[in-house]
């Protein structure tokens, strides 16, 4: 089926191909917009094949040789997720943000003011001098139903990200969302340099928010999804009501993470929820860009 899009009533496009399905954002002169759009919309026709086309060495586990792959969103995904090659970590893991970040390329050229590439929840952002853009976190993804996304989503609070902020991408990940997780963390969102760069982060923190309990409901991914870059690898599939300092350990573990990423230049703030608690890692926590929610985060931008 080819690429499709639509302009949707409040201005913003959608733009949606296979499983890619993005929502953009932007503000500024109708002529640089519009020229930003058109730009976007071609390029966008042609990732999904480029991807597809690469796929089964994406879903190999990035190594220490130099990158294998050939399109420019391909080494992106790579490149984002090298510094994690310690452990076990596939170019998949910034899929979503590094697609958004081809997008939003397209918009940083006179006349555009700003503009977000909202592709599931990871978010690449453009911001002219002097401008900003409101990110709004919800907290428990599996909260979110039907009636939200048809009348507009509650959010739990937010935080403004302005042109000055070493931040150009944000990504959530938890066991709830669209993809795997090894960990519990209800959701895990990130701050950081480019909308990949989050992606694979939140992935790597969320993963990292965990505890050893006979409780929580693990299964081989394989068993889940034939063709999942994690292989045999046991993500999480449910989680009961644990017990406060349970809850506490495996945050601590996700925040000690989060912690040692923003020392070394790989993410600028984190904000971790489970199970209605709250972490936070980075500079001052995501708390330095703005107001932050007592409870947790999923992010989309305004």
């Amino acid at each position: 089926m080819p690429a499709q899009r639509a302009l949707l009533p409040d201005g913003r496009w959608h733009f949606q191909h296979g499983p890619i399905d993005i929502v953009i954002g932007a503000d500024g002169r109708p002529d640089a917009l519009q020229a930003s759009h058109a730009a976007a919309w071609e390029r966008f026709e042609t990732i999904l094949e480029e991807l597809v086309g690469e796929l089964a060495v994406l879903r190999r586990p990035v190594g220490a040789d130099p990158c294998p792959l050939r399109g420019a969103v391909a080494r992106r995904m790579w490149s984002a997720c090298r510094p994690y090659r310690a452990g076990f970590i596939t170019p998949m893991a910034a899929v979503a943000g590094a697609v958004a970040q081809e997008l939003i390329g397209h918009y940083a050229r006179p006349g555009v003011d700003r503009a977000w590439i909202n592709n599931g929840g990871d978010i690449a952002l453009h911001l002219a001098p002097e401008r900003s853009v409101r990110i709004g976190l919800y907290a428990d993804i599996g909260r979110l139903d039907a009636a939200q996304l048809r009348d507009g989503i509650r959010t739990d609070g937010w935080f403004d990200v302005g042109h000055e902020l070493p931040v150009r991408g944000v990504a959530t990940s938890g066991w709830r969302g669209r993809s795997f997780s090894l960990g519990i963390a209800d959701s895990v969102t990130v701050l950081a340099r480019s909308a990949a760069e989050a992606d694979a982060a939140a992935t790597v923190i969320a993963n990292a928010v965990d505890v050893d309990d006979a409780r929580i409901v693990r299964r081989p991914a394989c068993e889940l999804k034939d063709d999942s870059d994690l292989g045999s690898l046991p993500v999480t599939v449910d989680v009961p009501r644990l017990d406060r300092e349970t809850v506490q350990r495996a945050l601590s573990s996700g925040r000690e993470r989060a912690q040692t990423l923003h020392e070394h230049g790989l993410i600028w703030s984190c904000a971790l929820v489970c199970q209605g608690m709250m972490a936070l890692a980075g500079a001052h926590g995501a708390a330095a860009a703005g107001t932050l929610p007592r409870t947790g985060v999923a992010a989309h931008a305004h």
